[in-house]
């Protein structure tokens, strides 16, 4: 069965409403340790020069960052930064507060150079992306991966510097392009921790292709038989290794990635309930409804008013 493939990644970092933005850069010498207090925010750091250490609250243990390493924090975790280990933290707070040229200081040389930011998402990316990473994700200075962040950074600093025209659209792709290299380094290396669910399963060359597949044509009345065949196993093989890899039958998955799309749609609020449901592969508005309160316990309608309130009003109900 021949059929177009669709990168999971892409339309999910898509759905989730993926923005990244620069923050203050940090320079520190001496002897130091800054504590970082938890942000919703997933953040991510890159040594420019020096090394130090990075402790990060329950992670066992610390990790070394040498020049050219970076990390990213897929969790709301605090997290110090020391130049050694044993010293006492202080607040890292108020000295971005007094940063000047958009830099924090921290001692009088500069032994150690930072640049960093976060990434912001819409309201499903922590059960849709994050939970299946793990906490911490520590890029090598010598990878490719590491390569292109450093690349990413070099031009975002020529942006922040001369600020040309569109420098902050610029710089928000930019901090993409580094999130997703960081993404795909995760998935590579098997990501320590890497729990089970989608993005585990694009770890899987069979269970992949049935994924993309999925993607490619969420409205398509997809049989476990025919997902096999576009992965060239045999049925048995595709339900075993997509259950053991993404923690649900494929077909369960099928009818939970529905769902997320017509949530998609719903948050949006300028298409019909009948359309949404020809979109995402259900024939009738009240097949759409009974999936989608079996799924999330609210009917379409009642997820669009809440969405609606959430929004402050701002958002268009229909009847």
């Amino acid at each position: 069965m021949s059929v177009q493939l669709t990168d999971p990644l892409e339309g999910i970092l898509t759905l989730v409403g993926t923005t990244g933005h620069m923050s203050t850069g940090l320079v520190a010498g001496g002897e130091w340790a800054l504590s970082f207090r938890p942000r919703p925010a997933v953040k991510f750091n890159a040594v420019r020069r020096g090394s130090c250490l990075l402790t990060v609250d329950g992670v066992p243990e610390p990790i070394e960052l040498a020049e050219g390493d970076c990390f990213l924090l897929t969790r709301p975790l605090g997290f110090t930064l020391a130049s050694g280990p044993g010293l006492p933290p202080i607040p890292a707070g108020p000295f971005f507060a007094a940063a000047t040229d958009g830099v924090a200081r921290v001692g009088t040389t500069e032994d150690v150079v930072f640049s960093g930011g976060r990434f912001d998402f819409g309201e499903r990316a922590q059960e849709l992306l994050l939970d299946a990473l793990p906490p911490v994700i520590h890029v090598l200075g010598g990878t490719p991966e590491a390569a292109t962040v450093r690349w990413a950074l070099e031009q975002i600093d020529v942006e922040l510097r001369d600020r040309p025209l569109a420098s902050t659209l610029v710089t928000q792709h930019l901090a993409l392009v580094m999130l997703i290299h960081l993404l795909r380094l995760s998935l590579t290396a098997g990501g320590p921790g890497m729990a089970s669910g989608w993005l585990a399963g694009l770890t899987d060359p069979v269970v992949a292709l049935a994924l993309g597949a999925m993607h490619a044509r969420p409205a398509h009345a997809w049989t476990v038989a025919q997902l096999a065949q576009v992965a060239a196993v045999s049925r048995s093989t595709l339900a075993a290794r997509f259950k053991r890899t993404v923690g649900q039958a494929p077909l369960d998955y099928l009818t939970g990635w529905r769902i997320e799309l017509a949530a998609a749609c719903l948050r949006r609020g300028d298409e019909t309930l009948s359309a949404i449901a020809d979109k995402v592969g259900y024939g009738s508005e009240s097949a759409l409804s009974s999936a989608f309160k079996r799924v999330t316990g609210a009917s379409p309608r009642e997820y669009r008013r809440r969405v609606a309130l959430a929004d402050g009003g701002r958002g268009r109900q229909r009847p």
